[in-house]
C-alpha cells in the first residue's frame, strides 16, 4: 500500500462498536471483495469492501472476518481468515499478510488461512443461533454484480437454513457515519493532498487547455503524494460541459471565456476526500461569472452554518433550498411568479439546481451513514450548492468537506484550498 500503516487501535474500537450491537449469540461475517476480470488475463485493480476495511483494516483480496463475542472458546470471539502466501505467490503478485502481520493490521489475535474458514465457521455455527449477513443497502446503491458476499449469504442459507438471519447494515449505517478521530485524521490527508493537486492546477490552466490535461496534472500530484488516485471518476468540465452533471469524457479544449468545473479528489488509505472548484479558464472572472459564482458561495457559507448536531438531513435541504431561491432570483434566473406558480415536488429553484447539497463521506464518496435521524457531532458532510445555466454555457458548484462539532459551526478540512475570487485570480495570475 502506498499509505503509511494505521494504529490498529482504530479497527479495535470500531470492532467493539459493532459487537455491542450484535445480538445474543450471533456470528457476523465479512467478506473482502472480488477481483473483477476485464478480459483475458486483464482485470480491474483491487480495491478493498470498505466494511471489512473499517473493522479490520485488512487491505487484500480474499480475506473474512468473523465476530463471535458469546463464542465459547474467547480465541474464536474475533477471527481473520487470510490468504496463504508462498513462494509462487510472492515471486509474481508480492507476498500476502503473514500471520504475525494479520495482527499487527488489525488487532485481531486470532488468525487463520482462509482455506480453514469452512470447517471453522461449521464449528462456531453449531454454537450461535444468529448470522448477521453484510447487505448493501446504501440509498444510492445499484449494484448488479453478484459479489463475494452476495454468495456467501446464498450458500450459508442454503447450508445453515435453521439459524435466524440479521442485517449488519444498519449497525454500519450508525457507526459508520460517526467518524473517530483517527479518521478524521485520514480524510484530512486526502484533503491536504487534494489541495495540494489544486494548487498545481491554477498555475497550469490557461485558454487552449484540455480537460484531460488537468485530469493527468491532478493525478501526478495525487499518485506522488501516498494516494491511489482519484477517489472517484473526476469531472472536468470547460465550458457548457459543466451543465451535465456527471460529465466523465474529459475529451474538450477550454476555450478563452470558459469556465472550468472540477468536482475531483485524492484518497488516502481507503478514505476519500470530495472537492469540486470553478475556475475561468483566462484566470478573470467576468462581472456576470463573478455573480454567479458569489451566489453558490453565499448559498455554500450559510448551508455550512446548518450542519450542527440535531440537524435533519431533508429538513436542511429545504431550507437550502429556500436560500438558492433568493439567489436565483437576485440573479434574474427566477421571478416572485416563478416561485408563487411551482411545484412542490418539483421547487422552481431545481431548474437552476437539480441536486442535493450535501452527503456523507468517508471510506466511501457516498458514505454510509444516518439520514432519517439528526445530525451528530463527528460526522463528516459535503457542502455543494451548485448553479447550472446552459442558456450561458457556464455551470458553477462548489464544494468543501466538514465535520460537524459538538458545538459551534462545523470544521473545513478544506479551509486552506483557495476559492475566493481574489485569491483564485491572484494565483492563477502569478
Amino acid at each position: 500500500m502506498k499509505y503509511f500503516s494505521i494504529d490498529s487501535n482504530l479497527f479495535v474500537k470500531n470492532r467493539k462498536k459493532f459487537m455491542a450491537q450484535m445480538k445474543p449469540n450471533s456470528i457476523a461475517v465479512f467478506n473482502s471483495n472480488d477481483i473483477y476480470p476485464i478480459g483475458a488475463d486483464s482485470t480491474l485493480p483491487f480495491e478493498q469492501a470498505r466494511d471489512i476495511f473499517y473493522l479490520s483494516g485488512a487491505d487484500q483480496e480474499e480475506t473474512i472476518l468473523l465476530l463471535f463475542p458469546d463464542a465459547m472458546d474467547k480465541k474464536k470471539r474475533e477471527i481473520l481468515f487470510v490468504r496463504e502466501t508462498n513462494d509462487h505467490i510472492a515471486v509474481w503478485e508480492g507476498a500476502k499478510l503473514t500471520k504475525d502481520q494479520a495482527t499487527a493490521v488489525s488487532g485481531i489475535e486470532t488468525i487463520y488461512w482462509l482455506t480453514d474458514f469452512d470447517k471453522i465457521f461449521f464449528d462456531l455455527m453449531t454454537e450461535a443461533d444468529t448470522i448477521y449477513f453484510n447487505t448493501n443497502e446504501h440509498y444510492r446503491q445499484a449494484v448488479e454484480t453478484q459479489t463475494r458476499e452476495d454468495r456467501f449469504i446464498e450458500k450459508c442459507k442454503k447450508e445453515y437454513p435453521a439459524h435466524q438471519w440479521a442485517k449488519s447494515n444498519p449497525i454500519l449505517q450508525q457507526i459508520r457515519g460517526v467518524k473517530e478521530p483517527e479518521e478524521i485524521t485520514l480524510m484530512q490527508i486526502a484533503c491536504d493532498i487534494t489541495e495540494k493537486g489544486f494548487r498545481r492546477i491554477l498555475e497550469f490552466i490557461k485558454p487552449g487547455v484540455w480537460e484531460y490535461e488537468i485530469e493527468a496534472e491532478f493525478l501526478h500530484e495525487f499518485v506522488r503524494n501516498r494516494s491511489k488516485g482519484f477517489a472517484y471518476a473526476p469531472i472536468i468540465a470547460a465550458g457548457a460541459n459543466a451543465n451535465v452533471l456527471h460529465y466523465l469524457e474529459n475529451n474538450k479544449q477550454a476555450k478563452d471565456g470558459d469556465m472550468i468545473l472540477m468536482d475531483l479528489a485524492a484518497e488516502y488509505a481507503n478514505y476519500s476526500s470530495d472537492l469540486t472548484r470553478t475556475v475561468p479558464a483566462n484566470g478573470k472572472f467576468s462581472d456576470r461569472q463573478k455573480q454567479v459564482y458569489s451566489a453558490v458561495l453565499r448559498v455554500k457559507n450559510e448551508a455550512t452554518k446548518m450542519l450542527v448536531p440535531g440537524t435533519i438531513w431533508a429538513e436542511y435541504h429545504k431550507e437550502v433550498g429556500e436560500i438558492m431561491t433568493s439567489e436565483l432570483i437576485g440573479l434574474g434566473l427566477l421571478d416572485k411568479a416563478d416561485v408563487q406558480n411551482e411545484n412542490p415536488d418539483w421547487p422552481a429553484y431545481k431548474k437552476y439546481f437539480m441536486h442535493g447539497t450535501s452527503h456523507h463521506i468517508g471510506l466511501n464518496t457516498h458514505d454510509y451513514g444516518e439520514l432519517k435521524t439528526p445530525m451528530k457531532a463527528n460526522m463528516v458532510f459535503t457542502v455543494e450548492p451548485g448553479i447550472y445555466i446552459p442558456a450561458e454555457g457556464m455551470g458553477i458548484r462548489l464544494e468543501d468537506d466538514v465535520v460537524i462539532q459538538e458545538k459551534g459551526e462545523p470544521f473545513n478540512l478544506m479551509q486552506n484550498i483557495p476559492i475566493e475570487i481574489e485569491e483564485i485570480e491572484e494565483l492563477m495570475n502569478k
